[in-house]
């Protein structure tokens, strides 16, 4: 029949947004060409994975793109697994093969937790494949100095078995299920400064852990999102006001671990003390400030009313009394003493202290259906 009525393909739509609503988890796994009405049945899955150079997603394959706007495309191009994996996000996870995608649908459904009302499905606690006390050499001194946060998720949790979502799109920011003394946690962990990407998968993950009613362990070591004329154009602002709403009403408990730098929006973003998680943690390393010393004191120097007329020695004599001020407060021992964490803990020991802390949350019920406010999309 040509006229479309309500129990035709548009329905499986409807049906997937109502069942969605209601909790129900939706894989798909796109192993072939997903064309038309057909692609929105991977976007509008909890979790997605494609096959490289097999699976393909859009709304118009490649004859009807040519006929409609006469662009030569390649099916691949237009919406191959790269593609979607990298950077539209359309999908979650790439596959190599068949077998490759089947495992990976096998991982997400291990995440998934019972029914609704029961408590969290747990299991025999595993110790992590590599030494606590290895995390010693791998934080910097430096907190501007980069470094790779999978290494201290490999620290952390049992097994050092981490099912990471999203692992090839916004890549500054870690997400993944995992498991600490038997206990399921989802982990948002910083990686680098956050683009639009990050925000926007840090905001899906999240909606995911409500889902399925698994506590959230944030890792801060953030210096905020990032800044400039090209990402505004982008939208930064909308994106990171994403990130932030779901981590302000995410309805599971919340842990927060600082294990570096946090500043300015980027603590927002990463459920710093204002946005209540259960337990706020510190490293000994860590720095807290709503910005940088130096940069802090650049700027006040620069709309100082006199800072056209100094010279560089009176510019630097009215900057480092401001680096001094942010070094002395921004020390996680000047917030400790002020009851502002829950105390700073051995790098080595955060694995032991997470797992009492989520033991403790799991003694109120987590309410079976998140409350999310406004997503401006």
């Amino acid at each position: 029949e040509v006229f479309p009525d309500r129990d035709h393909f548009g329905r499986i739509f409807f049906n997937q947004a109502q069942m969605s609503s209601k909790g129900i988890a939706q894989i798909a796994c796109v192993m072939g060409s997903c064309t038309a009405g057909g692609a929105y049945v991977p976007a509008m899955s909890d979790e997605s994975v494609i096959v490289r150079n097999q699976g393909t997603i859009f709304l118009g394959g490649p004859p009807l793109v040519k006929a409609a706007t006469g662009e030569e495309i390649s099916a691949e191009d237009l919406g191959g697994g790269d593609l979607h994996a990298k950077k539209s996000g359309v999908v979650d996870h790439l596959a190599e093969n068949d077998e490759h995608a089947l495992t990976i649908v096998r991982d997400i459904v291990s995440t998934l937790q019972s029914e609704s009302g029961a408590g969290l499905e747990l299991r025999e606690p595993r110790p992590p494949l590599f030494d606590t006390e290895e995390l010693y050499g791998i934080i910097p001194e430096d907190v501007r100095a980069p470094y790779d946060v999978h290494e201290i998720i490999a620290r952390i949790v049992d097994g050092s078995e981490f099912h990471e979502f999203k692992p090839l799109y916004g890549s500054t920011l870690v997400c993944g299920f995992a498991h600490i003394w038997g206990m399921p946690v989802a982990i948002l962990a910083n990686n680098g400064v956050l683009f639009s990407e990050s925000a926007v998968k840090g905001a899906h993950f999240i909606e995911l852990a409500c889902q399925r009613r698994t506590p959230l362990l944030f890792l801060q070591n953030i210096s905020g999102f990032m800044v400039g004329g090209k990402y505004e154009a982008e939208g930064i602002a909308k994106h990171g006001a994403k990130l932030v709403t779901a981590v302000a009403t995410a309805s599971v408990p919340k842990i927060t671990v600082l294990i570096g730098g946090s500043f300015g929006a980027g603590n927002y973003g990463m459920a710093g003390r204002a946005y209540s998680p259960r337990f706020l943690f510190t490293w000994p390393n860590s720095r807290i400030s709503v910005m940088g010393g130096e940069q802090a004191a650049s700027v006040l120097a620069t709309v100082h009313r006199d800072a056209d007329k100094w010279t560089p020695a009176q510019a630097e004599k009215f900057k480092q009394p401001i680096r001094d001020d942010y070094e002395a407060q921004g020390n996680p021992w000047h917030a400790t003493a002020r009851l502002w964490d829950d105390g700073i803990i051995d790098p080595a020991q955060t694995r032991d202290v997470l797992g009492l802390a989520f033991a403790a949350t799991l003694n109120a019920p987590i309410p079976d259906r998140p409350q999310f406010g406004v997503f401006r999309m």
